[in-house]
């Protein structure tokens, strides 16, 4: 069963949320205890991430599943990069437990690039001789602005390790960066939810999209590129709490 942090909230459909790749229910703290204001809120670790178990896998099935189970009723689903093809996962395989999908920089299908930059990083720290995390951080080397700052979130300085199964997400990256075979379609509402600085969501993209998800809608946030959560917070509030209301 995944690690849950819950946010009470009035009694509406509860949202939950599910994190992109090194990520955790953690990253989610301040933007889900703004939107419990009008329902609960469950954010969880996915597997492989945070304080959930690990596993040999990390398939789309896999992720779909995990979420599943967490779920004791019918939901609101917001799901962020990686998170946001096992919340689309979880809409068409179960479609009867998930009320309204909000899919957030993402799209339904196999991506060209690697995430194994980080993965490198994070192997090439040693932990033995970091004091603080601003030793890990010297060592993570170059990365894309920001990008130090949220792995070290993942990074437990008390036993010296990271909180990310980086074995099994290196194996199973071609997974990540790709889509399975899925059949649909899933005709709840879905917002397609994107930065306008972003390519994750492209015009071209749009005739998958709507294959499985009919009903789909899309919104661009001015000013954010794929981390959109993080660079427009308030706005990305707005636009999740617009849809679920």
């Amino acid at each position: 069963m995944l690690n849950t942090v819950f946010h009470d909230g009035p009694d509406a459909v509860p949202l939950l949320i599910a994190h992109g790749l090194f990520g955790s229910a953690r990253n989610w703290g301040v933007i889900a205890k703004r939107l419990s204001e009008t329902r609960p809120v469950i954010a969880v670790d996915m597997r492989n991430h945070g304080a959930s178990p690990w596993f040999e896998t990390h398939s789309y099935g896999d992720l779909a599943t995990d979420l599943a189970q967490v779920m004791d009723r019918p939901m609101d689903v917001l799901g962020h990069s990686m998170g946001g093809k096992a919340a689309m996962m979880l809409a068409l395989t179960w479609p009867d437990l998930v009320n309204r999908l909000l899919v957030a920089d993402i799209a339904p299908v196999a991506y060209t690039h690697t995430q194994m930059g980080p993965i490198t990083a994070m192997r090439g720290v040693d932990l033995a001789t970091v004091q603080t995390r601003a030793d890990a951080k010297a060592q993570l080397g170059d990365l894309e602005p920001g990008v130090a700052d949220f792995l070290l979130q993942s990074l437990d300085m008390k036993d010296k390790r990271w909180r990310l199964n980086l074995d099994v997400l290196d194996a199973q990256m071609d997974q990540i960066v790709g889509f399975p075979d899925a059949s649909g379609p899933y005709e709840g509402a879905t917002l397609f939810l994107s930065g306008a600085n972003s390519d994750y969501v492209q015009p071209a993209h749009r005739p998958a999209i709507k294959a499985l998800f009919p009903q789909a809608k899309f919104a661009k946030i001015p000013g954010a590129g794929h981390w959109l959560h993080a660079e427009k917070p308030r706005e990305f509030e707005a636009a999740v709490s617009a849809f679920l209301h």
